[in-house]
């Protein structure tokens, strides 16, 4: 019974939760070409890890990986590892936006305990996006061409084969 509570109410519960969501987690299931639907425009607001306002559009033409996320909800802490390795392989070859709407000391206390290095987006609550938000967590891949090629919102396994191949077609350029 004591082990069973521990996952309740103990910091070993909630890392056992977090290995046991990774273990689980499938990769991401990808949009056949013919149902992708295009993005509506580049055109949102946000803010940077320094709080400085920047608009999406400088990513206009490029492979995106938008991660929707908090750092107080344990599905979003689960898939941000593999992100972390999909970063550290991808940074130079796709933008990436792990956008939160937290205020900052929460998230920078949470990227220095968890030793977390991909840049954090700010979310500018009201400010309408190109694609739909999500609740607390989703995650986007975009085409060079403004197409979602991945729309999930339930915690995925971001390093795996599947997901590697898929951003190597989309940032090889020909």
């Amino acid at each position: 019974m004591a082990f069973v509570l521990s996952f309740f109410v103990t910091p070993v519960g909630y890392w056992g939760k977090i290995w046991l969501m990774r273990l689980f987690a499938s990769p991401p299931d990808i949009i056949n070409v013919d149902d992708r639907q295009q993005i509506d425009g580049y055109d949102w607001e946000l803010k940077d890890a320094n709080w400085n306002l920047f608009n999406f559009k400088v990513s206009k033409g490029k492979v995106l990986f938008v991660h929707f996320w908090a750092s107080w909800n344990t599905p979003s802490a689960a898939e941000l590892k593999g992100i972390q390795q999909l970063y550290d392989r991808y940074s130079d070859q796709v933008d990436f936006y792990l956008v939160t709407n937290e205020e900052r000391e929460p998230v920078e206390e949470f990227m220095v305990k968890n030793k977390y290095t991909f840049p954090v987006t700010y979310r500018i609550v009201g400010v309408e996006a190109p694609f739909k938000i999500p609740k607390i967590q989703g995650t986007y891949i975009i085409d060079k061409e403004g197409a979602i090629v991945i729309d999930v919102k339930e915690p995925c396994d971001w390093d795996n084969n599947t997901v590697t191949q898929l951003l190597d077609s989309l940032s090889h350029t020909p």
